[in-house]
């Protein structure tokens, strides 16, 4: 039986699942790594770090099958990090994460001189500093030596690729729109943005449509990944439309909600729409992983960061029992939330804002507090602010033409059944929960599976996809109330700067 590997380079950890040639999964390994934060508005990850551990869960994941039965992998990566690296394949700088903001003036100059509705029209992309191109002209700029040493600029997949040993790097077409360097029409890097970056296109890898082969493994790497140099590569790319194709996200009404670091929405349509209400709101169009597709995002970057702060200053107590009893504090958090709709209203900026506004002064805001307040209220409270920050999305996607009738809930936080049904109830969407969270991983896979198999990855995903359970929203007008009231929030809020107001003279 051949089987196939996808791999998944997320913000906070990777992940790497092995399936067989049915879609059955048959092992899987996970690493965590954590943000640099060396100033404010500044996240950045180790690179040479990031690739390590993709090599372990590569490694401890291929065991699962005999090497020459692994035919094929895929990479699903995180979007907007690039990694500089010189003639030696040495990083020359860590990879800067969606939430770095330290590019933000760029997002206004730049612009302006190359032209906004021109840039949206190659790009599909409204500026915002999370883009590989902002970040790219704050390194040229700060950085100069790294620059002029600067042979290769690559993104995370691939950055693997290259340390796997492929010689002609390649990323998926979806990835590549991230860059805001790409054509989403021509498929090509834009010759006049990278020119006005003062960079040369062959410092880039070759841009691919997804399921493409890109390469193979050099039989030295292999051995030591327990896979064959016969083991071929395929181009995946951004890991929210790959977690869509994934989770059969792919069809007229459905949409993936991706629970992790960030909280994304992802949804498909057939041809690409540029519209001045999706260019107002920052929802983007670019490739989606699924072929003749594209996709649109609108997210939140406080997702399940903010429960993960949350744990980390008021979670020492179900951080200790969790451990005693080898499960994960997170569950048991959940568990102890109040079961009605808190009193409370969070603007959940905890980071730089996404879609709609790409505010990065934002801040976040609770709401209501008073000394009955209990720190299970609060919790569940800033699960509600997220999970009304993507209503809000999903909200200007139906007035803009793409009504969402099914969320396909996938990542870390789809394992919490309580978790979800509140999104249901909030989002007032029925959620249907997949078998394999891990759908970034999956959409990878089934990539390979396709190139593998010269086959159709659409009936591919059909054949793979086993949903888990379905949830229907429960009706309660206090949620209806609270997102009327959460409307007018980051407009009455926006004007105040705390940064401005509360920082010592």
């Amino acid at each position: 039986m051949d089987y196939y590997l996808g791999i998944d380079i997320g913000t906070s950890g990777c992940k790497a699942v092995l399936f067989d040639e049915n879609g059955v999964l048959k092992a899987s390994a996970f690493r965590e790594y954590h943000v640099i934060s060396a100033k404010a508005g500044w996240a950045e990850l180790d690179s040479d770090e990031v690739m390590t551990k993709c090599f372990e869960v590569i490694s401890e994941t291929a065991r699962g099958a005999e090497a020459h039965h692994v035919k094929g992998l895929g990479i699903s990566s995180q979007g907007e990090a690039v990694t500089l690296v010189d003639r030696d394949g040495k990083a020359l700088t860590n990879a800067f994460v969606s939430s770095d903001a330290r590019a933000v003036d760029y997002v206004h100059s730049w612009p302006q001189s190359f032209g906004l509705e021109k840039l949206y029209h190659i790009t599909g992309h409204t500026p915002h500093p999370m883009f590989s191109l902002f970040k790219l002209l704050w390194v040229r700029d700060e950085m100069p030596e790294q620059w002029k040493k600067t042979e290769k600029i690559f993104c995370f997949e691939d950055l693997l690729q290259y340390r796997l040993g492929i010689d002609e790097t390649a990323m998926g077409w979806p990835l590549a729109g991230r860059t805001m360097l790409f054509d989403v029409i021509n498929h090509c890097w834009n010759r006049e943005i990278i020119e006005n970056l003062g960079l040369r296109a062959e410092q880039l890898s070759r841009p691919l449509p997804s399921g493409t082969i890109a390469g193979r493994l050099s039989d030295k790497i292999a051995r030591t990944l327990n896979l064959s140099a016969s083991t071929f590569v395929v181009t995946a790319g951004h890991d929210q439309p790959c977690s869509a194709l994934g989770a059969g996200a792919f069809r007229s009404g459905v949409a993936v909600y991706a629970s992790g670091t960030v909280d994304c929405i992802t949804a498909a349509f057939s041809t690409p729409i540029f519209s001045p209400a999706l260019l107002k709101s920052n929802l983007c169009t670019y490739d989606h992983a699924a072929p003749a597709k594209y996709a649109t995002v609108a997210f939140s970057l406080t997702g399940g960061n903010v429960l993960k702060w949350f744990r980390q200053q008021f979670g020492k107590t179900e951080t200790e029992e969790a451990a005693k009893l080898h499960c994960s504090p997170y569950e048991l958090l959940i568990e102890r939330m109040q079961e009605h709709p808190t009193r409370l209203l969070v603007l959940p900026y905890f980071t730089p804002s996404g879609t709609p506004y790409f505010d990065t002064k934002t801040k976040g805001a609770i709401l209501g507090l008073d000394l009955s307040t209990t720190r299970e209220e609060i919790m569940k409270a800033l699960l509600e602010g997220v999970a009304l920050e993507m209503r809000l999305n999903l909200e200007i996607l139906e007035k803009a033409g793409y009504a969402i009738e099914e969320l396909r809930a996938i990542g870390g936080g789809a394992q919490s059944r309580v978790w979800n049904q509140l999104r249901a109830d909030i989002l007032r969407i029925p959620i249907t929960v997949m078998g394999v969270t891990e759908a970034g991983c999956m959409g990878a896979a089934m990539l390979a599976a396709a190139a593998g198999t010269h086959g159709d990855v659409l009936q591919i995903a059909d054949q793979w996809i086993r949903p888990a359970y379905a949830l229907e929203p429960q009706p309660t007008d206090r949620y209806e109330d609270k997102f009327g009231e959460y409307k007018k929030l980051y407009h009455a809020l926006a004007p105040i700067d705390p940064d401005r107001v509360l920082s010592p003279r």
